[in-house]
């Protein structure tokens, strides 16, 4: 049973190919898109209506692939629409990012390519911690200098984390 009680996020698929795919999501007030990544992909991310607060990271080296993985901040900011269009990079921009919805909104996204396990790219879901939580003595003595700096560790998405809409392979969907 879904403890949820406010409405699910919604999933508008509009087109897909083998080159990209695009969507709406629709958040309502407080709903959260949790901490997940889009490998190998581009994606363009525009704020249709609302606000909403964002929270990205890249790796701080993308050759190391140890849990849980250093990574370095570089959103953390509310965005109220109208606003410019993100683009988050395979390996920088924010790739590993996630959205809470302060007032009810509209995220158009673009993914190029579009999701595909075959291919290896597939959503993986992360919970952060501050760097000093697997930080060394010696480290967190100088954590002030780590502010921007955080571990990510892969996890599933909890239970109330419900997409609804058609097909999708991102996030969690619930058709």
């Amino acid at each position: 049973m879904v403890s949820r009680w406010a409405p699910p996020i919604s999933y508008m698929h509009i087109y897909e190919c083998q080159e990209f795919s695009m969507g709406i999501f629709c958040l309502p007030t407080s709903a959260v898109i949790p901490l997940h990544n889009h490998p190998g992909m581009t994606v363009f991310s525009k704020l249709l209506y609302g606000s909403m607060h964002v929270k990205a990271y890249d790796w701080v080296d993308p050759s190391v692939a140890t849990q849980p993985r250093l990574a370095k901040l570089v959103v953390d900011r509310t965005m109220s629409a109208p606003c410019e269009p993100a683009v988050l990079y395979p390996t920088s921009g924010g790739n590993m990012h996630a959205f809470t919805a302060v007032t009810s909104c509209a995220v158009l996204d673009i993914l190029a390519p579009p999701y595909s396990a075959q291919d290896g790219r597939h959503c993986t879901y992360y919970r952060d911690f501050p760097y000093s939580s697997f930080a060394s003595t010696v480290d967190r003595r100088r954590d002030g200098q780590h502010l921007d700096l955080a571990w990510l560790e892969e996890c599933q998405p909890s239970d109330d984390f419900v997409v609804e809409g058609v097909p999708y392979s991102g996030p969690q969907v619930i058709p």
